[in-house]
Parts: structure tokens; sequence; C-alpha cells
């Protein structure tokens, strides 16, 4: 594999051999512990969906769905991309010394977001009525509800993300698995449970919301204490009384701090923008285009899909603060080796779960109730474009830390424009299957055209052994083996039961096999770790 330590002291010299090796393990205690969060958020969220879809009418179900999209997407013109902008310059801050700089770049960053996004909430709270009037074609006064029920919870909302993006950029995935993926979808999901089971639909957006306060107040002391510990940690046991020179408790954003992060991040609050609405606009277009029945089916249908990012999201956000790092020391070669791996691991994680939707895509759709077995054909269009884009890998993120912004801002309103033309010419006519055709070639555009940008500038791209490796091995496992067996004149649900029971343990030992092409020595390890906190080594490799 590229980024072995034969290949890498190659490449680069022996004096990289233990940098990689230390940046290679520190990705894989992030991605570890992100892993267990991502599948316990995975999990949540799917049940989510089910619980709303089974308990409620597919018209109030798809009424949710579109007011949650709503408010989702002013929370991403909230928090103004800085959530990236604090990842990347707290990580170079780290890289470069600069620990001086580190609680400036926290206010630059958080402030705006709080104003902008109580400005958000009142705008939703005022114009919900006009809002409805045109995400949805009936049940508006129940849109109308629902989004103000929603509407004070946005600042929480905007604060939890921006505030645990600057805990990543201190290198710690902890904050986020903890309270993200794991504090704020369980309790999430046991609001909603009992909203179904004893309350009526219109409490449904409090207990959907409600969450997002208690992740905010989490977010803000583990924010704090990430200062607080990178101040104890650069003072050390012997200039404990220096700690407040190093990183000053009054350090005040400069004129130089304010427009540097800006600069950077300005392009990416549109692009973020952009890359939010090519994920949860074509909900709100099926609404407003086909009626909230539709958009519950298409939701539904989608939730396979977003199980297999979940996936990807938490390997790309281990890798992002030590690939931030590598590009600071304009360490190609590293970065070449993460991205690779990385990418490894992103197909070795999603491409099971999108080859086997696809197959038994009807079977599954089964599970949220009579009705929704209609959305299979979306499943299988949004798989097969799932298997190229994560393939590509961690494009976006790596042109981001690349310092090319606008260069990816380009490219998402392109992929933008390509998806809003295709849903406006084919939903009419095609209903949801037009909006998954629609989806897919955005995800295409979205991913090949950075592709080969960061190919011709960064000199970086994902294709080795080991991605090649994932690749054969999740096909033949999950592609194979269920083909096969579907061809048998058995039915459906014993053909998923036996693909389970043949592609898992002959995966797993495929890929135990390939360990070291694989670079899964790493990541076992990491995963062992993850209940113990990581020794000092390892957090000055980290």
């Amino acid at each position: 594999m590229v980024g072995s330590r034969a290949e890498l002291a190659a490449v680069t010299g022996t004096t990289r051999e233990r940098p990689a090796a230390g940046r290679l393990g520190s990705l894989a205690r992030g991605g570890a512990a992100n892993l267990v969060g991502a599948l316990v958020a995975a999990v949540a969220n799917l049940l989510l969906v089910v619980v709303i879809t089974r308990n409620f009418p597919a018209v109030f179900a798809g009424t949710f769905f579109a007011v949650t999209s709503v408010f989702l997407l002013a929370a991403v013109i909230a928090k103004l991309g800085t959530q990236t902008g604090l990842v990347y310059f707290l990580s170079r801050a780290r890289a470069l010394g600069q620990l001086d700089r580190m609680r400036a770049i926290i206010a630059v960053g958080t402030t705006p977001v709080a104003v902008v996004s109580v400005i958000c909430a009142v705008t939703l709270f005022a114009f919900a009525p006009a809002i409805a009037s045109v995400a949805v074609q009936s049940h508006q006064a129940e849109f109308t509800t629902l989004l103000r029920s929603l509407a004070p919870f946005l600042p929480a909302a905007a604060l939890t993300d921006t505030l645990l993006a600057a805990t990543r950029g201190f290198g710690s995935m902890a904050a986020t698995v903890r309270i993200e993926k794991i504090l704020r979808s369980v309790l999430q999901l046991l609001l909603v449970l009992l909203v179904a089971a004893y309350a009526t639909g219109p409490s449904l957006g409090l207990a959907w919301a409600a969450p997002y306060l208690v992740a905010a107040g989490a977010a803000a002391w583990a924010a704090r204490s990430a200062v607080r510990s990178a101040r104890s940690r650069a003072a050390g046991p012997a200039d404990a009384g220096t700690e407040e020179a190093l990183i000053p408790a009054t350090a005040a954003p400069d004129g130089g701090t304010v427009r540097g992060f800006w600069t950077f991040t300005w392009p990416r609050t549109v692009s973020s923008l952009a890359q939010f609405a090519l994920q949860r606009l074509d909900v709100l277009m099926v609404a407003a285009l086909r009626g909230p029945a539709e958009a519950a089916v298409y939701t539904a249908a989608t939730r396979f899909l977003v199980v297999g990012q979940l996936g990807a999201q938490a390997i790309s956000s281990a890798a992002q603060p030590q690939l931030g790092e590598a590009l600071a020391r304009d360490d190609r070669a590293l970065a070449n080796s993460l991205y690779r791996t990385a990418t490894a691991w992103l197909m070795l994680l999603s491409w099971p779960i999108y080859l086997l939707s696809a197959a038994f895509a009807p079977l599954l759709l089964g599970i949220f109730g009579e009705g929704y077995s209609s959305g299979a054909v979306v499943v299988v269009v949004l798989a097969l474009a799932m298997l190229v884009a994560t393939g590509c890998g961690m494009v976006d993120m790596l042109l981001t830390m690349g310092g090319r912004t606008s260069w990816n801002l380009v490219n998402t309103l392109l992929a933008l424009a390509v998806n809003v033309g295709l849903n406006l010419l084919l939903i009419p006519s095609l209903g949801i299957l037009g909006a998954a055709v629609a989806w897919a070639a955005a995800i295409l555009v979205n991913n090949l055209l950075p592709l080969a940008q960061i190919g011709l500038v960064l000199r970086l791209h994902p294709f080795d052994r080991s991605t090649g490796r994932a690749a054969l091995l999740a096909v033949a496992c999950f592609g194979l083996v269920p083909g096969a067996l579907l061809l048998v004149p058995v039915p459906v649900p014993m053909a998923l039961t036996a693909s389970a029971a043949v592609g898992v343990p002959l995966y797993a030992a495929l890929c135990w096999a390939s360990r070291d092409v694989l670079g899964l020595a790493e990541l076992r390890g990491a995963l062992a770790r993850r209940g113990r906190r990581p020794t000092s080594a390892a957090r000055a490799a980290g």
C-alpha cells in the first residue's frame, strides 16, 4: 500500500517514516472513535424515520420532513461555513506552533454565527406561512405550525456544529462523537418515540429540536475544555505559570486574523449552503411539485444512502485535521498516503451498504410501512452513484484543505445547477425517480470534477493497491454473492439472510488477509484502544 513504511521511506526518506506512521495511527484513532459514533447515529437516524413513517400518515410525515429540511437549510446558512474554517486555521496554528492565535480564531468563527442564527430563527418564525405556501402543495397550516415550533432552536443547532468544529481543530474527535453522533441522535430518537406513543403530531417538532439545546451546552463546555487542555499541554508541568502567555485568556482577534479567516471561509459559506441544498433541496422540490406523500417515500428511500454517508463522514472528519497539517507543511507524500488509506476505509465501510441496498431495495423499504417499497428505484440509482463518489474519496475536503475553497464553490454550484435543472425537468413527469436521477447526476459532477482538479493541481489521487483491493473485496462479497442468490428461486428475505450469512464473514476474512494492503492494522489497534485516553506520545503524533 502506498503509505507503508517502506514506500514512504523510498519517497520521502527515512525521516518521514515515523511521522507517517504517527499520522496514520492518529487518523485510525480518530476514525475508529468516529466510526462508533457514526454507527450509533446511523441506527438512530434510520429508526427515527421508521418511527415517523410507521406512526404518522404519509402526508404528515412528508410535511415534517420538508419542515426539517427548511430548518437544517437555515442552520447551514447561519453557520456561515465556519466549521471548515475553524478546523483549517486551528489545525494550522497547532502545526505551526501559533498557540497564541487559537482563542482569536474561535472568537472570529463563533461570534457571527451566534448573531446570524438569531436573525435566521426570527425570519423562519415570521415568514413561516410564506415559506409553507412555496414548500408544499397542501397541509400548509401544519407546515407553518411545525416550522414555528422548530425556529427557536435554530441558534442552538448552528452553534453546536460550530463549537464542535473548534474541538476538531484541536485534533480530537471525542466531543463530536459523544455529543453530535451519540447524545443528540439518541435523545432525538427517544423523544420522538415518546411523542409517537403518547402525544400528537404538532409535538413532534419540539421532540425533534429540543436535543439541540442539550447538545449546544455540551459543545460549549467541550470547546472551553479543549482550549484549557491546549494551554496546559503547551505550558508543560515546568511552565504552568506561563500558560496564560502562551494562549492568553483575553486573546482578541486582530484585523489580520479576521481578514484571513473570512477570506478563506466566505467561499465555503456559499459552498456549504450549496452542498446542503444538494442533499435536501430535492425533498422540498418533490413536496412542492408532487406533494408531501411522495416526499415521505423519497425521504425514506434515501435513508440507506445517508447511512452509508455517515461512515464516510466518520473517516472524513478524522482525516480533515491530519490532511490540513500535512498540506500546511506541503508534505504531499504524507497527504497522499492519508488520502489513499482513508479512501480505502471509506470504500470498505460504504460499498457493502450501497451494494446490499441496491440488491434488496424493495424488501428493505418495507420497514418504513405500507407503500414505501415504491421507492426502490430511488435506492438503486443513488446507490450506484455513491459507489463512484466514495471511490473518489474526500475530494471536496482536500480542495478546501489545499486552500482552493473558491474551486470547491464553483464545483458545488455547478452540481447544484445540474440538480435543480434536472429536478425541474424530471420530477413533474417521473416523480421520485426524476429526483433520484437529478441527485445522481449532481453527485457525479461534484466528485469527478474535483477529483481531476486535485490530481492536476495538488498532485493527489486515491488510486492504489489499497483502494483497488477494497473495491474488489466489496463487489465480490456484496455484489456477486447477493446477485447469485437472487438468481436462485428462493424467497427474497431468505436471499438477504443468506447474503449476509455468507458475505459478512467472507468479507471480514478477506479484509483481514489483506490488512497490510488496506492499512487495517492501525485501525484495529485504534478500535482496541478507543475506551482509553491516548498516551502523550499518541497525542503528540496527532
